[in-house]
């Protein structure tokens, strides 16, 4: 299942907000799902606001320093978990900090749409540069296809610094897929992803401080970060995670391939970034690729 590993650091154990309202099956698992990804996309939305008061640096410090608050706070995480568990999750909170920082710096320069589908091009290529089948090579294909299109291969010019942080989003977001396999086998549950974040907040700290300042600690940007890290990190966990204890894995991945897609729709009606033909193209090819991967995963043993 090539796009369920995108959500694999806590999938052992749910955040708990949404949790009381899944198990009532008050709310379609398709839908949770959909919401968990529009909450993202909103957050980000959000985050984009708060770069006229502060810098992505700072947005960042704030989104991974409040949400590890409230996780830390929700899942309660013992602090002596061994040498090789802390290393583990050592560098999954530097991937997610890598990844983080980049992606709202990414934000200033290019559209939403395009900085989390060239992002969450990083790993389904790496995912799907293992296998050894020949369709698997066509769906990469069509992912850099995709990204080559974004980066205004179809004419529609993109912010060649932009894309550099966008890369550096696919990068930080395959480290954070693999690092994050590791961190659910040593410290499973929300906990690993608690301890993660607390790190990634530690590690984005200097650039926060350095570029926001005593901006970081007003009430109205704080209440704005707090928004950023429970709708980017706290609600989108909580309903993916109680929609994937309620659906099947492959139904899950394939909802999940959508992404980039709900990402454009957002940024369309939030932002008002309305795409190019060649870009919306582009996303369609990175989604295609996606879908097409993880529905012939199912089909084939």
């Amino acid at each position: 299942m090539l796009a369920y590993a995108f959500r694999s650091p806590a999938a052992a154990g749910p955040v708990r907000p949404l949790a009381a309202l899944a198990r009532r099956d008050a709310v379609p698992p398709p839908l949770l799902m959909l919401l968990g990804m529009v909450s993202t996309q909103v957050g980000a939305a959000v985050a984009k606001q708060l770069f006229t008061a502060t810098s992505p640096g700072g947005t960042t410090t704030l989104r991974l320093a409040l949400g590890a608050v409230v996780l830390l706070a929700v899942a309660r995480p013992a602090l002596r978990i061994g040498w090789r568990a802390a290393a583990v999750v050592g560098v999954f909170g530097l991937a997610m900090a890598a990844m983080n920082l980049a992606f709202y710096a990414a934000l200033q320069r290019v559209p939403l749409g395009v900085a989390v589908t060239v992002g969450f091009a990083g790993p389904l290529l790496v995912s799907l540069a293992g296998s050894r089948r020949l369709t698997d090579a066509l769906w990469a294909v069509l992912a850099g296809g995709g990204v080559l299109l974004l980066a205004g291969l179809g004419g529609t010019a993109a912010d060649p610094f932009g894309l550099l942080l966008c890369a550096g989003i696919a990068v930080g977001w395959a480290g954070y897929v693999l690092a994050g396999k590791a961190l659910s086998a040593h410290v499973p549950g929300t906990r690993g992803l608690a301890l993660g974040m607390a790190v990634s907040a530690l590690c984005v700290l200097p650039f926060g401080v350095a570029s926001g300042g005593a901006t970081l600690l007003e009430p109205r940007i704080l209440l704005l970060g707090l928004g950023v890290a429970l709708l980017s990190s706290v609600l989108p966990y909580s309903a993916e995670l109680a929609a994937l204890r309620r659906m099947p894995a492959r139904v899950f991945a394939v909802l999940l391939s959508l992404e980039p897609a709900v990402a454009a729709m957002v940024g369309a009606a939030l932002l008002g970034e309305h795409l190019g033909l060649a870009q919306l193209l582009g996303i369609g090819c990175v989604v295609g690729a996606a879908l097409g991967a993880t529905l012939l995963a199912v089909r084939l043993p």
